[in-house]
């Protein structure tokens, strides 16, 4: 059975007021929508530092450095050997946080490496100090974590590192070529398999992340070498960004599709 309740005579201006108020809330819940999608198109976004055509923006030793196909190009020449280790730098600032992709392919004689978080050496042209991402042509040392002109190797292939306070001198602290401080905490994988993940002679992607003392390597979308460094010494929070050609014969390296993300 249908109950019959009594019509209750609600004013003309409460209704009013019931529907400003509606019209109020509708109003904080757009700015609110408004401002997450503010903060949204905020997010750092991947950039290109290489205009495929110049070298606008850089700074090196022009007999050794180039763009040749759309790509920066490092060599060596039987008439231009050189002494010391020269860099191609990016004048565009000194990133801190950031993760930074290219594609690279060096000959099987090439020596070369991605500094980052570095700074210039005195008296020495275009040469850093700093963090490496290794690459080789031989593909030995491509991934692992070599920092030039100071602690040599911190990770090699297939290692989770940790780097302690230092308790030694950079000259006693390094041996055969590797920081004997750092602690393995975990493998990756063996440096053999991850080898196998590396292309010979032909286009490599290579991807770092780099957040706080957190330092990951990245070659072909498998990481390769994993570092903290809690060395407040002698590492670095910020710093110049290069690549490398390295002393020795004959060689040549190429980048493209240099992208940069900074936190």
């Amino acid at each position: 059975m249908l109950r019959k309740f009594p019509a209750i005579a609600v004013p003309l201006a409460a209704v009013s007021l019931l529907f400003m108020a509606a019209g109020c809330g509708n109003t904080n819940s757009a700015a609110q929508e408004g401002a997450a999608g503010d903060s949204t198109t905020k997010e750092a976004e991947f950039v290109s530092i290489f205009d495929g055509k110049t070298l606008n923006g850089w700074e090196g030793d022009s007999i050794h450095w180039s763009v040749q196909d759309g790509n920066i190009v490092g060599e060596i020449t039987p008439a231009n050997l050189i002494k010391t280790n020269t860099f191609l730098i990016w004048k565009g600032g000194q990133p801190a946080d950031f993760e930074l992709t290219l594609e690279f392919k060096i000959t099987k004689e090439g020596n070369s490496g991605i500094n980052y978080r570095s700074v210039a050496v005195e008296d020495v042209p275009h040469a850093l100090k700093g963090y490496q991402a290794d690459i080789d042509g031989a593909n030995h040392y491509t991934g692992q974590n070599y920092e030039e002109r100071g602690r040599t190797t911190l990770a090699y292939r297939g290692q989770e590192v940790t780097i302690p306070a230092p308790t030694s001198s950079l000259k006693d602290g390094v041996k055969n070529n590797a920081w004997t401080a750092a602690i393995v905490t975990k493998s990756l994988g063996s440096a053999d398999s991850l080898q196998t993940l590396i292309k010979s002679e032909d286009w490599n992607k290579c991807h770092l992340i780099v957040k706080g003392n957190h330092l990951q390597h990245y070659i072909n979308d498998v990481l390769m070498s994993d570092v903290t460094d809690n060395d407040t010494v002698n590492g670095k929070s910020a710093g110049m960004l290069g690549v490398q050609v390295h002393v020795g014969g004959p060689m040549k390296v190429a980048y493209r599709n240099i992208m940069l993300k900074q936190e």
